[in-house]
Order: C-alpha cells, then sequence, then structure tokens
C-alpha cells in the first residue's frame, strides 16, 4: 500500500499565561511528538482516554490548530508549509466529520446552503450546477430532497452527522478525519453511520482517521489502530493483532475494561489506579509510569520511543519492559474477531 500521510514528531502545546504581565507561565502538552503514517484506503482507528490529545492531533493535522513541532506530508508534500491560499486547495483534499452534527452546521443556514458552501468556496458550478451535486449528495448520505429547504433544527442527531458527512465529502477528498461521529448518537442510529462511512468509503476510496473513546466501534471500523495516552502514542497495530494480544500495560488495562457477556472470561491484568495527570506538568519519561502497575526506575528517567516489535515489524510498542522481554504478551479477553464488535 502507498502511504497517502506520514506525520513525524507533531507536536502542539498550550500556553498558559498568567501574572500581572500575562506572561507565559506555563504550557499544556496536548501532542506531544507524534508519528505515524496513514496508507492510501485504509482506517486507522485512534483511541484512548478522554483528554489524551485525540481531538488535538486531529485539528493539527488540517492546521486547524498550527502544529508547535514535527511534519506533515500529504501525498509527498509539506502541509505545513503550505501558504493560505495552497493550504485551501489542499484542504479540499483532507476533510473532517466533526463530533457534535449540531454545533458544526450554521443554525441559521438552510441545509441546501451549508452543502453549497464548499462548492462556492472553491468556486465550483454554478448556482444550478451546485443545488444538483447538492442534491445528489442528499441522496447519497440517505436523506431526501425535501432536506434540502430545511434546518439543522429540523433534522435528528443521525440524520445531521449525515448532513456533516455530506459536507465532508462534497469535494471528493481522499483522506476524511472522523472526530467522535457516532458518540453523540443512540446505538442504533451509530451502526446506521458506521454502515454509511464504510459504503462510502467503497465508493469513493476514501481514506479515514477514526478518532473515538469506543473501543468496541473502533474495532469494527478500523484496519489499524493507535493508542494514545497523555499526547502520546503507546501502541499502533493491525486491529485483530491489537485486540487479540495487547502489549503496551495501557492498552491491556482499556480492554479489560470492555464488558464481556461471560465475566468468567474477564482476563487477569492489573486495574489502573489513580487519576490521569495533566498534561501542564505530565509525569517524566514514561508518562504512564505513575499508573503503571509494571514501572520500574527507567520508565521514570526515559521516554519509550515507539518501536517495532521483534516478532511483528507491523506491531509498535512505546514500552521499555516489553522489548526488553520482562513484560510478556497478554492475550486480551475480548472477542477474537473483529466482526463480532457491535
Amino acid at each position: 500500500m502507498t502511504a497517502i500521510l506520514e506525520v513525524e514528531g507533531l507536536s502542539k502545546y498550550f500556553p498558559v499565561y498568567g501574572g500581572v504581565f500575562r506572561r507565559e507561565v506555563a504550557r499544556v502538552y496536548a501532542v506531544d511528538s507524534v508519528s505515524f503514517t496513514l496508507e492510501q484506503g485504509e482506517t486507522l482507528g485512534l483511541v484512548g482516554e478522554s483528554g489524551c490529545g485525540k481531538s488535538t492531533l486531529a485539528r493539527a493535522l488540517i492546521r486547524l490548530y498550527e502544529p508547535n513541532a514535527g511534519t506533515v506530508r500529504f501525498k509527498g508534500k509539506d502541509f505545513r508549509a503550505l501558504d493560505r491560499d495552497a493550504l485551501k486547495q489542499a484542504r479540499a483534499d483532507m476533510q473532517m466529520v466533526f463530533q457534535d452534527p449540531y454545533a458544526s452546521l450554521n443554525p441559521r443556514m438552510s441545509i441546501g446552503r451549508i452543502l453549497e458552501e464548499p462548492f462556492k468556496l472553491h468556486g465550483i458550478g454554478t448556482p444550478e450546477e451546485r443545488r444538483s451535486k447538492v442534491l445528489a449528495l442528499l441522496e447519497r448520505v440517505g436523506l431526501r430532497s425535501d432536506a434540502y429547504d430545511r434546518f439543522p433544527h429540523e433534522f435528528s442527531g443521525g440524520q445531521r452527522q449525515r448532513v456533516g458527512i455530506a459536507r465532508a465529502i462534497a469535494l471528493e477528498p481522499e483522506v476524511v478525519i472522523c472526530d467522535e461521529p457516532v458518540s453523540a448518537l443512540d446505538v442504533s442510529i451509530q451502526s446506521q453511520v458506521l454502515n454509511l462511512l464504510r459504503e462510502l468509503q467503497r465508493e469513493l476510496g476514501l481514506t479515514y482517521i477514526f478518532i473515538s473513546h469506543d473501543l468496541a466501534v473502533v474495532r469494527y471500523i478500523s484496519d489499524r489502530v493507535a493508542v494514545m495516552y497523555l499526547g502520546r502514542m503507546v501502541e499502533l497495530a493491525e486491529t485483530d493483532d491489537l485486540y487479540r494480544a495487547p502489549r503496551h500495560p495501557y492498552t491491556q488495562a482499556l480492554l479489560e475494561s470492555l464488558p464481556l457477556p461471560d465475566p468468567s472470561q474477564r482476563g487477569k491484568a492489573a486495574p489502573l489506579e489513580g487519576d490521569v495527570p495533566s498534561p501542564r506538568n505530565p509525569p517524566s519519561g514514561c508518562h504512564f509510569h505513575t499508573r503503571c502497575p509494571h514501572a520500574v526506575d527507567r520508565c521514570k528517567r526515559e521516554v519509550p520511543p515507539l518501536v517495532e516489535l521483534k516478532d511483528n515489524p507491523k506491531h509498535r510498542v512505546a514500552c521499555h519492559l516489553v522489548h526488553s522481554g520482562e513484560l510478556p504478551a497478554h492475550p486480551s479477553p475480548s472477542p477474537s474477531s473483529k466482526e463480532e464488535s457491535p
């Protein structure tokens, strides 16, 4: 497969100001040296606890937030080096579906006007042609043509998210970043939206970054899964490999939290203790060492790199103990196939 997106050392922090002169007194490290590649046509799932930096990473990738360090290469071009006009054109190829479908839609604009905006912004078509394109988009995402003249408040959450998806695919992008697109929806509606995303991927050849805290949803839709903790990526593997045999203690703890029909099948990993540290003052070394039941002194001093396992080059883990052989593989109690996930 061909890498369509290459991210290396991407970091984003937010300054904290204080004092009489409003000087910078601290920084919130939301994304800390994240690196990965995205293959054309795949779905990369991104999981982690709330506040781990998933959404900030998504916004930094398309420069809704300007990164502080690192590179983002889209089809070989440095996304961070683009000027305003070039960035506008590049964003046509990399779109985003937001978590809250209502907040992301202008309540004063009809659905038709909302979906015409991308075409107007890029100078595409006459008014009649744009209307025709919008009607085709509505049909493609499963909405009736009378939605054209209605307003966002007249639709359910699932229907509004379909509008958000229609807007994201309007310019025929190659990459779509889905930031928790089903977390605000009922379970039955979640499955409809997920199936719509998979159908559009097959029809249009889309590449997805799918962000969620729901491990079952991520397993269902993803080809590979990346796990984030406190701004850093701690594990990256093919979906079946990661869910069958997670290697990082944090990933193991996340999968242990999945509810199982048979409680006797629950694994033996130690539960997480304590709260997530503040990104304003993250721990030294491995950020996870304050909650890890296996941590040693080295974990407190040295930042573990995200590197390949000796027995599986497609599985990358950021843990000293895993690579030294002190922490063996831990079978997951979750279902053996992602097709079994809801």
